[in-house]
């Protein structure tokens, strides 16, 4: 008897924040992790406790996606890619100039397609496979203060949710797509949004940590779903304001007072200075 292939996973921005706690959870289950990053010092030293297993990627470059996947192809079955990759930026969306946005969509959306659609050309191949693509709640909702990055993790929703329809029509019913939308995660992210107004929507639900979320991600990847929010309160409360969008815009005011808050009890947790 043949034995079962070893299991792969790729990581994308696994140099540190969520994408290293998920590349460590990951591995901690079994997986064969290969961590990529556009850091190559920080994400080699992300990988060494892991197997040290790791590359340099630009989620930006088409030819280079489907390189990393050939390679994780070549160390056994690719069963899972993570795209975790993204930047943010806030403030109001006029205020950013083409460029800036470019990069958001270019890295946050586009990005995530390349590396969707290049896990899913060995995937197919092989007849199962499974792409999990973190959105956040800002998918689900238009979140003031981060609209170009909320645009960016709209985009990435669609693109999910059409691809895996695109899949089971194609008659791919072993090769999944799914979407994680966790609320605010304390990563290097947010760690210097503690003052920032065009943050505060990150600060108005459950802060996570990565390792909670990471956690979720890993039983996802047992067991896909389409889309899962972290906590699941807050992912029904979210759909409700983009299901009533005059009641959302009319309770903006609330939002950024809940945000404030929010920030404010985060700065006590963490010790962290008051800037202002």
């Amino acid at each position: 008897m043949t034995p079962p292939a070893r299991r792969v996973a790729v990581v994308t921005g696994a140099a540190g924040g969520l994408g290293r706690a998920i590349a460590t959870a990951l591995h901690a289950d079994g997986w064969s992790v290969l961590l990529t990053d556009l850091d190559a010092a920080a994400v080699a030293t992300a990988a060494a406790p892991l197997g040290g297993w790791s590359a340099v990627l630009d989620v930006r470059d088409e030819d280079a996606c489907a390189d990393i996947a050939a390679t994780a192809a070549s160390r056994g079955d690719l069963a899972l890619w993570v795209n975790n990759a993204g930047i943010l930026i806030t403030g109001p969306s006029w205020e950013h100039d083409g460029p800036t946005r470019r990069r958001v969509l270019d890295v946050n959306a586009l990005g995530a397609m390349n590396g969707t659609l290049a896990a899913l050309a060995v995937m197919r191949r092989q007849g199962h496979g499974h792409v999990l693509n973190v959105v956040s709640l800002a998918g689900l909702v238009a979140a003031p203060g981060e609209t170009v990055y909320a645009a960016s993790k709209h985009a990435l929703l669609a693109f999910s949710l059409g691809t895996l329809s695109d899949l089971r029509m194609a008659g791919y019913r072993r090769v999944h797509v799914s979407c994680l939308c966790p609320d605010g995660i304390w990563t290097p992210m947010l760690h210097d949004r503690l003052d920032d107004p065009g943050a505060l929507a990150s600060f108005t639900g459950s802060m996570l940590t990565a390792q909670r979320v990471a956690a979720r991600a890993v039983r996802l990847a047992h067991r896909p779903r389409p889309v899962v929010s972290l906590p699941r309160w807050r992912g029904a409360q979210v759909r409700l304001l983009d299901a009533l969008p005059r009641l959302a815009v009319a309770l903006t005011p609330l939002v950024q007072a809940a945000g404030r808050a929010g920030q404010r009890r985060q700065r006590r947790r963490t010790g962290a200075p008051d800037r202002r």
